[in-house]
């Protein structure tokens, strides 16, 4: 990776509007610097249809462990060895299992991609309460904004704890109603500092 060259993480919880920030992110830090966006669960897939012949995406959730933990790594290493100027991770901070909290970026992970740059996109609980139960497009479990909160305050703590692992600065974006394109500015002017374009 060119020293210039930043690798973003970005996470947030379901409902937070992430993808469609990160989409229009992407438009403006492609008007300075080379931009692709990655989802990390897409590349999971695209190597295990590669590699193991799975036809559809559920199938991986179904694999032992070991095998997704595999799945996992190779991901990570395409990731890592992707060339534009700004490359930027869609991805989940954790998944909720009946054990608890599952890390989407183990340690290993990060070893692997080496981010930049950790972000978080947010928003306030009540909003992501009423996104959740307005969408129509996915089947997204209806929790109270209590427990939305709670879902926040621990990506809060695990995306810091990402940062002290990798070393790369986080940043706290917010994605208030109707203010997507004010979120997207924030993360460009975030990753664009130190690239020469400022």
């Amino acid at each position: 990776m060119a020293e210039n060259n930043k690798r973003a993480v970005i996470v947030g919880i379901p409902g937070v509007g992430k993808t469609t920030v990160i989409s229009r992110a992407a438009e403006l830090l492609n008007e300075k610097r080379r931009t692709a966006v990655v989802v990390f669960g897409t590349v999971m897939f695209e190597e295990a249809k590669a590699k193991l012949g799975l036809a559809h995406r559920d199938e991986m959730r179904r694999m032992p462990v070991e095998e997704q933990r595999r799945l996992q790594e190779m991901a990570a290493q395409r990731i890592a060895e992707m060339k534009e100027d700004i490359v930027l991770v869609d991805t989940h901070l954790f998944i909720n299992t009946a054990e608890g909290y599952y890390p989407g970026l183990p340690m290993r992970l990060l070893n692997i991609m080496k981010p930049t740059n950790m972000v978080m996109v947010a928003a306030d609980a009540q909003e992501i309460a009423a996104r959740r139960t307005s969408d129509q497009t996915r089947q997204r479990d209806i929790i109270s904004a209590d427990d939305i909160q709670k879902e926040l305050d621990i990506s809060r703590v695990m995306v810091a704890s990402c940062s002290i692992l990798t070393g790369a600065p986080f940043a706290i974006i917010m994605n208030s109603d109707g203010r997507i394109e004010e979120a997207a500015a924030n993360i460009a002017k975030v990753l664009l500092v130190g690239g020469g374009t400022e």
